[in-house]
C-alpha cells in the first residue's frame, strides 16, 4: 500500500518558518519591553502642561480643541496630560513618560538642568511676561512696602509668574518674606486669585494672561480686586521636546504652533491663552536661571 501524505499535517519548511516567526515575534516582544517611554505606545504622543490654571478633568475636555489640532498636524493620537503639580511635570519629561510639555519658566530651567529637554516655542507675550500682585478693592495695601505685617498667597513653589518673581521683586522692595509677612502656597494661580477675593489673605500674586482670562469669563468679580503692582518683564511659558525625541517630531510640534492664526484657530489660542507664537531658545532665560540661583530654587 503507497503511503499517504496527510494534507492537513504542516510540512518541515512551515514549522521551520513558524518557529522563526515565533523566535522573531519574541525577540520583537522583549526589545519593546526593554524601551523606555514612548517605544511601547509610538502610535500616541503624550503632551503635558503644568497646572498652572488648575488641573482636573473638566480642564482637560476643555482643551479638546487644542488636543485635535495637534493629532491633526503630527498625523499621530495626542493624549494631553495634567500632572498633579508643577514638578510632577517635570519628573515625567525625565521619565519618559511624556514626549512634549508646557512648563513654566522656573520648571523649564529645572527640568533643562536635569534632564535637557529641548526649548521649542512660546507665546510672543512670554518674552515680555509679568506678575500681578493683587488685594481686595477696599484694601489699604497700594504698594509692596505695604505687605509687611499682611496674609500673601504665592502659587505653586514651582511656579515662575506666581512665586520666584513675586519672591524677587519683593526682596528688590526691601522686604523678607520670610520675616515681615506671613504666606502660604495655594497651588496655581485661579486658587491664588480666589483666596483675595474672598478675604482668605490680604493679597497675592499671580500670572497675568490667568487673572485677565478669569475676569474676562467672569470667574472673579473685579469688582472686589486690583492690581497694585506690576513686576517688571521676565521670559516665562515655553512648550518643550524631551531630548530624545526625534527631530522630525520636534519640528513638526513647533511647526503647529507657529502656524496658529487668528480668526481660524481663536478657539486653539483662547486656550493656550495667546495670539501668536514664536521660536524659543535657551539663552532667553539666562536671566531667569540667575535669579532662580540667587533664591536657590534650583
Amino acid at each position: 500500500m503507497g503511503s499517504h501524505k496527510s494534507t492537513n499535517m504542516p510540512s518541515m519548511r512551515s514549522l521551520r518558518l513558524s518557529r522563526r516567526s515565533l523566535l522573531v515575534s519574541v525577540v520583537a516582544m522583549g526589545l519593546e519591553a526593554a524601551l523606555p517611554g514612548r517605544a511601547r505606545g509610538a502610535s500616541t504622543v503624550r503632551v503635558g502642561m503644568i497646572p498652572d490654571a488648575g488641573g482636573t478633568q473638566v480642564s482637560i475636555d476643555q482643551k479638546k480643541p487644542l488636543r485635535d489640532y495637534l493629532a491633526g498636524k503630527l498625523g499621530r493620537d495626542v493624549e494631553l496630560v495634567i500632572p498633579t503639580n508643577y514638578n510632577a511635570t517635570v519628573e515625567a519629561l525625565g521619565n519618559g513618560s511624556l514626549d512634549f510639555a508646557y512648563l513654566g519658566g522656573l520648571t523649564y530651567v529645572k527640568a533643562h538642568a536635569r534632564y535637557g529637554v529641548v526649548p521649542l516655542v512660546q507665546r510672543a507675550g512670554d518674552r515680555r511676561f509679568h506678575s500681578l500682585f493683587i488685594t481686595q478693592r477696599a484694601s489699604a495695601i497700594h504698594a509692596l512696602r505695604d505687605l509687611r505685617g499682611k496674609k500673601f498667597a504665592f502659587g505653586d513653589i514651582n511656579s515662575t509668574s506666581g512665586h520666584l518673581m513675586p519672591y524677587y521683586a519683593m526682596l528688590k522692595a526691601g522686604l523678607d518674606p520670610e520675616r515681615d509677612l506671613t504666606y502660604r502656597y495655594t497651588g496655581n494661580h485661579p486658587a491664588t486669585a480666589k483666596a483675595v477675593e474672598a478675604a482668605v489673605v490680604d493679597a497675592g500674586a499671580l500670572d497675568e494672561s490667568v487673572y485677565r482670562a478669569m475676569i474676562d469669563g467672569g470667574q472673579l468679580d473685579k469688582t472686589k480686586l486690583r492690581v497694585f503692582f506690576t513686576t517688571p518683564p521676565f521670559v516665562d511659558y515655553v512648550w518643550v521636546a524631551r531630548k530624545d525625541v526625534p527631530a522630525d517630531d520636534q519640528r513638526t510640534f513647533a511647526d503647529a504652533f507657529l502656524a496658529l492664526r487668528e480668526p481660524r484657530q481663536a478657539p486653539i489660542l483662547e486656550i493656550l491663552r495667546g495670539s501668536s507664537f514664536v521660536r524659543a531658545t535657551d539663552d532667553e532665560y539666562l536671566t531667569l536661571r540667575m535669579v532662580a540661583n540667587k533664591l536657590q530654587l534650583l
